[in-house]
């Protein structure tokens, strides 16, 4: 049972449909691999062990006789901390909430649950999934699995890790900032940040509602592309409570004939440099996917200092005051060093009013950038501009520091990261493959291609 751990969610969940495997195998095996990674890697925070095998129990009966829960019945799961869920505790990593029980499911969650995924517990984020680096005051610090020196990421830093190490197979993260795609490439595993608007937020720690509704989403992560194709349709469509979401159908990506596309990429955006294994491994996704697709254009989305500083704006007017309300609401009254700078800096403390200016700005850059679309079908480039950081290393000198990620939760767009290569010194380099506003199904193809050619996800050395 040793190596299902690292199979893809997609072949995990055939077996298991196949009565090849059981529910309570594929449980066991997971909450094994956990035990045994978890005191290294500090990535699952609360397990739910006795309610994982009496669920894997009551579908394994329903198997018995020939009846399925959904397309992902018995798959074991993990969902980010930052996510409620019933009867769990669900901290959001902030003190507040150190004993918070949800009553019920954040909708994502439960449109997992339904579909027959078993919940095994918990992972671990940073204060409100408000920091690169995951740590907290109630659990502490996240390892990368890697190398247990260097962070995995944030904010859904937890999720990466314990997906890599085999102890999931599919997981929930948030992205304000690039908080679902720079965990995925320091760990090397596969992450999408859906379209604005796809995903409800209902549940979340940082709830719907306000500037933030344009910049956050939830969105699935695991080992495989694949994956990602079948969790997202799950989570996706309106719940009757976000009056962001939008019900608009996903594509197949199986329909995408990829000789037709035409992509831009790039391995510096001209703001800041990434590292150099970083854009060689972009220049050598580019020439791969070169005799692949109709046109291949060495080019960087036009604008991109403008929009960096309007994110940066629109951060630094509102961090502080969004920091402030949900600490009140959650009844925090010692934050985080992570927040207490925000807190702290009276430059950004007190900004708490967005410009209608600002608003206006962002809105006509985003109508200029969705221009580009017109000529390309999508944007292969970086993930991020460093390798796994080591902990304690400065996360960002300025919000340029995040420039490859935070444009497009700016821009509403699908950004999509996964393995694509090895740094010299062993640490995983992942690629980003973004698309136009709901074209997720060319993301996933394109991404998906490149994992064949390319080899995805690669086990870590614990």
């Amino acid at each position: 049972m040793k190596e299902v751990v690292y199979w893809s969610a997609v072949k995990i969940a055939r077996a298991l449909r196949a009565r090849e495997l059981s529910a309570g195998e594929m449980v066991e095996a997971c909450l094994e691999r956990i035990d045994e990674v978890n005191p290294r890697i500090n990535a699952v925070v609360q397990i739910a062990s006795e309610t994982a095998r009496a669920q894997a129990g009551e579908l394994d009966r329903l198997a018995a006789k020939g009846e399925f829960r959904g397309p992902l019945h018995g798959l074991p799961i993990t969902i980010k901390d930052s996510l409620d869920t019933a009867g769990i505790i669900s901290t959001g990593g902030t003190l507040g909430r150190r004993q918070f029980v949800p009553r019920q499911d954040a909708p994502v969650v439960a449109r997992l649950r339904s579909a027959g995924a078993v919940l095994l517990g918990k992972t671990n984020t940073p204060e409100l999934t408000l920091s690169g680096e995951t740590n907290n005051l109630i659990y502490g610090r996240s390892n990368n699995p890697f190398d247990l020196e260097r962070s995995p990421g944030g904010s859904s830093g937890g999720s990466a890790a314990i997906i890599a190490c085999g102890g999931s197979a599919l997981e929930l993260g948030s992205d304000t900032g690039g908080s679902i795609r720079e965990p995925a490439h320091f760990c090397g595993i596969a992450g999408i940040k859906p379209t604005s608007g796809r995903t409800p937020r209902t549940g979340h720690i940082v709830p719907f509602g306000g500037v933030l509704d344009s910049l956050t989403q939830i969105g699935p992560m695991a080992r495989y592309v694949e994956d990602l194709a079948l969790a997202l349709p799950i989570i996706c469509g309106p719940d009757g409570c976000d009056p962001a979401v939008v019900p608009v159908p996903i594509g197949d990506p199986d329909a995408i004939d990829i000789s037709q596309l035409r992509v831009a990429w790039y391995a510096d955006n001209g703001i800041v440099v990434a590292h150099p294994d970083i854009q060689r491994v972009v220049a050598a996704s580019a020439q791969a996917l070169q005799a692949e697709v109709r046109q291949m254009d060495k080019q960087v989305l036009p604008g991109m200092r403008e929009l960096v500083d309007l994110s940066t704006e629109l951060r630094e007017s509102t961090n502080a005051g969004v920091i402030l309300r949900l600490l009140k609401r959650w009844g925090t009254a010692e934050p985080g060093p992570d927040l207490a700078g925000y807190l702290t800096d009276k430059s950004l403390a007190g900004r708490d009013r967005v410009d209608p200016a600002l608003l206006e700005a962002i809105d006509a850059a985003r109508s200029r950038a969705l221009a580009f679309f017109r000529d390309y079908d999508a944007i292969l480039c970086p993930s991020a501009q460093v390798l796994a950081r080591p902990h304690g290393a400065s996360q960002a000198d300025s919000f340029d520091d995040w420039s490859y990620l935070t444009i497009h939760n700016l821009l509403g767009w699908p950004g999509l990261s996964l393995r694509a290569g090895s740094s010299a010194s062993g640490l995983p380099v992942g690629v980003q493959v973004v698309a136009a506003p709901w074209r997720e199904d060319i993301a996933l193809a394109l991404a998906r291609r490149l994992q064949e050619l390319l080899g995805g996800y690669h086990r870590p050395p614990l």
